[in-house]
């Protein structure tokens, strides 16, 4: 990258950790898809229960392989073979786990989580259950308000998404958010996580590199 847009990009880095800081939240910067997975493990103890949430980013940085490492007790959502009722235990199982690791739609520099989600089991164990939530994310993800979180949902996140998931919906032939009444609609909860009552419960590993959607 340009040495000026670095410059740049750094401020809005520096200033996104300050922010998440101010609103309660770890915020920790790793340059590289391989220092994340480092900093996961340096945030868990061998032993733990560990659920996820449905993240590309999680993949791509190879934190699931290091999940299913044989370090923690990992309750696989992508274990092949699964039924539907047992996809849905382990989604249950995830608000009891030792932790939660996820990635986010999108980070304001404000310090704010800005996600969407179908079946909200992702929001929710992030909203209360695991006493230690962890949030893997590249540096695409941050942006500079919540009107700019949602825009990047819309254009982006969502459409994505739910094309690699192969639902008929009217975002992956627009390549935008149309507020759809789809049966398979993938966008029905959203959440702003702002400042936090229990400080350090949520921390975010924001990575030099572009990951996920």
């Amino acid at each position: 990258m340009d040495k000026h847009l670095q410059s740049v990009l750094d401020i809005r880095i520096r200033k996104t950790l300050d922010s998440l800081k101010k609103n309660k939240m770890q915020g920790h910067y790793v340059a590289t898809r391989d220092e994340a997975v480092a900093k996961v493990s340096e945030l868990l103890n061998d032993g733990d229960t560990v659920a996820v949430g449905g993240s590309m980013t999680l993949f791509e940085a190879g934190v699931i392989d290091h999940l299913r490492s044989g370090r923690y007790t990992f309750f696989d959502r992508y274990a092949e073979g699964l039924s539907g009722d047992q996809i849905q235990e382990i989604f249950r199982k995830a608000f009891v786990a030792d932790a939660f690791v996820t990635s986010t739609n999108a980070i304001t520099e404000n310090g704010e989580l800005y996600n969407v989600d179908g079946m909200g089991n992702r929001v929710a164990a992030m909203v209360f259950g695991p006493k230690n939530v962890i949030v893997v994310a590249g540096i695409n993800k941050i942006v500079k308000d919540v009107e700019a979180a949602v825009a990047r949902v819309e254009q982006i996140a969502a459409p994505a998404n739910a094309t690699r998931i192969h639902c008929d919906t009217p975002c992956t032939k627009t390549g935008s958010c149309m507020h759809c009444r789809s049966d398979n609609r993938i966008c029905c909860s959203y959440t702003v996580f702002g400042q936090q009552r229990i400080k350090d419960r949520i921390k975010v590993i924001l990575v030099g590199e572009s990951l996920g959607y």
